[in-house]
């Protein structure tokens, strides 16, 4: 057949091609990619497999008399054989003695606010103008912040904050704390069975609120744990805190054997409002609600087999060094002397720094060695050639199945998702838990940790990743396993909701 037809109509030529697409110039190159990361991966293996051949087919060839002559051979060089044989049990002593001890997540909680603290757009904005503390341009900053924060209707604030005009007291304050932080941690010890007097350690993080006796004695003398427990109260660490009293658990989990460690990460909102005018101000109001988590962490044996993951590598940036990054997230009066917590127009840029010294110490300890290789041939022809080479931005995709971005707001998770090239699904637990509960600060991780489980996505060995961004300014990272496939625990915060999500987000 000609490959070339007449048009009937105008009498002018037209030329269709019948070859075949050119598939060299259509070939994914994710395709090659993946091909490239197998066998670097799996590269030892490949080496292993002929010389393991060789070694069977000589072995095969040996003869009784062959094996008798081995035999003697040992036997005449004894003093060398029971010299051996101590170094190598010595060594696996010492060894087994000094590896750091397995760390267990055996459960957590997450503390779901009851439905009358929910607070709508609507609302939020007719209670702010009723308590006459804020000008109309402050109430349209806020309605506009609100509207693209990412947050959904059903968020909530303390009781306080629902009165006309609010009531901020500390008694308040130690309500709030007390209904979120022992709520977490009654439902928490009801679905792992753990007697409050077999806890060893506790260590509590809130930054805003630290009353005295401290928000661990609280907890101590609610359940009366025993005398010699080990507390810690973590305060002003702001929101990556949650990773920071993990990895103390983890270091005190590593002095005493067969240990039970309990990590609380909250935030109070009662008498933390800001009830001013200046704008920087005025943000928090917006994203922080009503949240809170416990997690009951163990390094005894015999709670592998009932326990959900096992902590991996914990690692912490602080940039506190740099007054730029020490200023941004920043606790202090405006010129009418009333208290807020002031975020820096710098914020995201210093963060992203920060989040690029976190990387460049986490993607050794997780990256599949060919993803390393890449990074590390990408920066030397950058830095010895002089090549006009973009960075390679290392695939932690390979490595983490599922991200828990810090619900902080909208603008970080985009972000990050950017940055980081992931994909929606990557970001939808972060996302729905900004959008259901806010920015829960610490415990917003835990949140969206529960979000995975709902949906039924958390199998043996998939890896999380938890990223959180904190005051100081700090970027910290938490490496979990998961031990087997993972189901929600009973009075899971998404129990009711799931099926209503993902959400669509307005852009």
């Amino acid at each position: 057949m000609s490959s070339q037809e007449n048009s009937s109509s105008n009498g002018v030529q037209i030329r269709h091609s019948r070859r075949l697409p050119d598939f060299l110039q259509s070939v994914n190159l994710k395709y090659v990619k993946l091909g490239y990361h197998y066998l670097i991966s799996h590269l030892l293996t490949l080496c292993l497999v002929p010389l393991m051949a060789v070694i069977i087919v000589e072995a095969s060839r040996l003869n009784l008399d062959d094996i008798h002559q081995l035999w003697l051979q040992l036997q005449y060089n004894l003093v060398s054989v029971v010299v051996f044989s101590a170094i190598l049990v010595f060594g696996s002593t010492v060894y087994i003695m000094t590896r750091p001890r397995s760390v267990f997540m055996v459960d957590y909680s997450c503390y779901l606010p009851p439905p009358h603290l929910k607070v709508k757009y609507q609302q939020f904005i007719e209670h702010s103008a009723l308590t006459g503390d804020f000008d109309e341009s402050s109430l349209e900053f806020q309605r506009k912040i609100l509207e693209r924060s990412g947050l959904g209707e059903e968020t909530c604030v303390p009781e306080a904050m629902h009165y006309l005009p609010p009531r901020p007291s500390m008694a308040a304050a130690r309500e709030e704390a007390e209904q979120v932080m022992f709520g977490a941690l009654d439902n928490l010890f009801a679905n792992t069975n753990v007697k409050p007097r077999d806890i060893g350690i506790l260590v509590v993080n809130c930054s805003l609120f630290n009353p005295t006796p401290s928000l661990s004695a609280m907890i101590i003398n609610k359940y009366k744990f025993r005398g010699n427990i080990r507390s810690f109260n973590l305060g002003g660490m702001g929101c990556s805190a949650g990773v920071i009293a993990v990895d103390l658990a983890k270091d005190m989990l590593q002095v005493h054997r067969n240990s039970y460690a309990i990590v609380v990460s909250t935030e109070n909102i009662t008498q933390n409002w800001y009830f001013g005018n200046k704008k920087s101000m005025l943000i928090p109001n917006c994203l922080f609600r009503v949240g809170g988590a416990a997690v009951l962490l163990s390094n005894k044996s015999a709670d592998r087999r009932r326990s959900k993951y096992k902590l991996v590598h914990v690692v912490r940036t602080h940039c506190g060094a740099n007054d730029k990054a020490f200023k941004c997230v920043y606790q202090e009066q405006d010129n009418a002397g009333k208290t807020g917590v002031s975020l820096s127009k710098d914020l995201m840029a210093i963060a992203g720094g920060a989040l690029k010294t976190n990387i460049t110490t986490l993607g050794p300890l997780v990256l599949p060695i060919s993803e390393q290789i890449l990074f590390f041939v990408t920066l030397v022809a950058k830095k010895l050639f002089n090549a006009k080479i973009k960075p390679y931005i290392p695939d932690f995709k390979l490595a983490f199945d599922h991200f828990c971005i810090h619900a902080g707001g909208r603008a970080v998770i985009d972000e990050l998702e950017k940055n980081l090239q992931l994909l929606p699904v990557h970001a939808e637990a972060s996302r729905m838990t900004l959008h259901r509960f806010g920015n829960t600060s610490s415990s917003s991780i835990w949140y969206e940790l529960a979000y995975t489980e709902a949906k039924g996505r958390m199998r043996k060995g998939n890896r999380v990743w938890q990223i959180a961004f904190g005051s100081g300014f700090k970027c910290n990272s938490a490496v979990w396993v998961a031990i087997r496939n993972v189901k929600p625990s009973p009075n899971n915060p998404w129990e009711e909701c799931i099926h209503r999500y993902p959400v669509q987000l307005a852009l």
